[in-house]
This record gives C-alpha cells, sequence and structure tokens, in this order.
C-alpha cells in the first residue's frame, strides 16, 4: 500500500566522499573537546578528592558530639586516623576503618596541613585550632583547601 518509494533506484546509499567528509568532521571534533574533557577529568577528581576528607573530617566532628569526648584527627598522607579523647587517646576503629584505625581516601590525592598539625574537636563539635588542610592532585600538582572553623563547620574552598 506504499504508493512512494523512500528512495528513488538510482540512490543506493551515501559515496565515500560523504562518509569521508562525516569521519574527518568526527575526527577534528573530538580532537578539539579533548583538552577539555581532560582539564574536566583533572578539575572533578580534585574536587572530588577534597569532598571526600572534607567528610571524613566531619566523621570525626559527629564522632565527637555523639560520643561526648573530644577526638583528634590525623592526616597520614592518602588517609587520616581520628582519636577519642584527645591526640594521645583510644584509636578509633569503628565502621569504615582499618585494624590499625586509618580511613584510606579512595581519590589518590595527597593530603597535607597547610596550617595547624591536626584538629580537635570538642564534645559540643567545635575544634579547637582551627585548620587548613591542602589536597593536592599528583598528576596536576593542582591544589584544593579544606577549611575547619572554629565552630567546627567544615567546607572546601
Amino acid at each position: 500500500m506504499v504508493r512512494e518509494r523512500i528512495r528513488g533506484l538510482g540512490e543506493r546509499g551515501f559515496t565515500l566522499a560523504e562518509l569521508l567528509v562525516v569521519i574527518a568532521m568526527i575526527g577534528i571534533l573530538s580532537i578539539l573537546a579533548t583538552p577539555t574533557l581532560i582539564s574536566y577529568w583533572n578539575a572533578s577528581t580534585l574536587q572530588a578528592g577534597a569532598e571526600e576528607l572534607a567528610a571524613a573530617i566531619n566523621r570525626g566532628r559527629q564522632l565527637a558530639i555523639v560520643q561526648n569526648t573530644t577526638v583528634c584527627v590525623h592526616v597520614l598522607f592518602q588517609s587520616i586516623r581520628m582519636r577519642t579523647g584527645g591526640c594521645a587517646g583510644t584509636l578509633y576503629t569503628g565502621p569504615g576503618t582499618s585494624a590499625l584505625g586509618l580511613i584510606s581516601l579512595t581519590s589518590g590525592m595527597q593530603v597535607s596541613f597547610a596550617s595547624g598539625t591536626s584538629v580537635v574537636f570538642t564534645n559540643l563539635g567545635a575544634a579547637s585550632p582551627a585548620a587548613t588542610l591542602r589536597v593536592t592532585s599528583p598528576t596536576t600538582g593542582r591544589t584544593r583547601d579544606v577549611v575547619v572553623s572554629a565552630s567546627g563547620q567544615v567546607r572546601v574552598q
């Protein structure tokens, strides 16, 4: 019942020249888009690493409030360790930690203190020394700061 054909009898598809032009256009567009994609990937990985560190530090704050004690958060290169009862207190080995009390950061970023040496949260959630932690991407060398204010607020800058 179809009265008209979709293609005429003489048309058999695309010519080789048309296919080569389309392939060349796809190649040029991918070459132009690749640097932007790589830059976006690196920035997103760094941001994710900083947010992961902020969440781990905030976990120490929540632990201090829930257990009504002080919690000291140490940074060990690519992981953090928490101690309850102060920096010389008991190692926290709760859920999400290894047998050594380490919470490993999965992003592979390098973490160091830009100011301070550790963060101590009181039983009310305040940080006794405010601190700034620096997250560094090993591939690009770019950094992102995680700031812990004296009130205990943890944020990524």
